[in-house]
């Protein structure tokens, strides 16, 4: 039976660098229940070391955690994984870390310097009660090697969702740095920031209108957790239900930028 699921694909934990040290696993899964959530996925930059403790902090709740991540291709576009599988979103990673340099190989004066150990954010590495684990030696904040389409084709061989990042931003999406979206690249969904409702991402880009639209918060801050959702009319909470609902198959669709 097909029923709704509210959904945010887009958050970021303790481990990304430019995002708040109270994203902590346990308290994103407890704003994101306090906030009527059913879905939420966790997509630190180039990293998932801490969606494995989401998922952890996250039973007994009814709130299902993604694994995923969000690549920054060589052309410095940023893209969303989304997996159903620990395993698969780990061997992800094990290719995205291949083509990111460590922090030791950057000069403190680097201009990507947000002040913390090294010249950069703390990328902290925690457990599902938030206890420190330890910190991530790679620039997780920089651009991988990998091109965009070599992203999206190695997500999908590891049975993943590909999603183009908040589009509709002047910088750090797939339009603002290749100008288009080439054909060869096979999204399963076009992302919209928080700022831009459907109707205004519609208008703006009516040339992508045969893509599906999602809408997520983006999340750096804890107050900023569902501040956008997307709503998925699916069986069950996966990312595979989902995939199936971004192609409208039988009867299962996306409602875009619910509140």
């Amino acid at each position: 039976m097909l029923r709704e699921f509210r959904a945010d694909l887009h958050i970021h934990t303790c481990l990304s660098p430019c995002a708040d040290l109270d994203m902590t696993p346990s308290s994103i899964v407890k704003t994101a229940c306090q906030r009527r959530l059913d879905i939420i996925a966790v997509t630190d930059h180039n990293s998932a070391e801490n969606t494995a403790a989401a998922r952890r902090a996250a039973e007994g709740t009814g709130l299902t955690v993604l694994a995923g991540m969000e690549i920054t291709s060589s052309e410095e576009a940023h893209i969303l994984a989304v997996f159903d599988s620990i395993e698969a979103i780990m061997k992800l990673q094990d290719i995205v870390y291949e083509s990111l340099l460590p922090t030791e190989d950057i000069r403190p004066s680097s201009p990507f310097d947000t002040g913390g150990p090294g010249g950069f954010g703390e990328q902290v590495v925690v457990n599902e009660k938030d206890e420190v684990l330890g910190f991530s030696n790679r620039l997780l904040i920089g651009a991988t090697g990998l091109p965009a389409d070599s992203v999206v084709n190695t997500i999908h061989s590891l049975g993943g969702l590909a999603v183009a990042s908040h589009v509709d931003r002047e910088a750090f999406s797939i339009i603002s740095q290749l100008g288009f979206i080439p054909g060869d690249l096979k999204f399963d969904a076009l992302e919209m920031s928080a700022r831009a409702g459907r109707e205004k991402a519609g208008y703006l880009f009516e040339n992508y209108s045969s893509f599906t639209w999602v809408s997520s918060s983006d999340a750096h801050y804890i107050k900023d957790i569902g501040r956008t959702a997307t709503v998925f009319l699916i069986e069950e909470p996966t990312a595979a239900e989902m995939a199936l609902a971004m192609k409208g198959v039988d009867g299962r669709g996306v409602k875009q930028g619910q509140p």
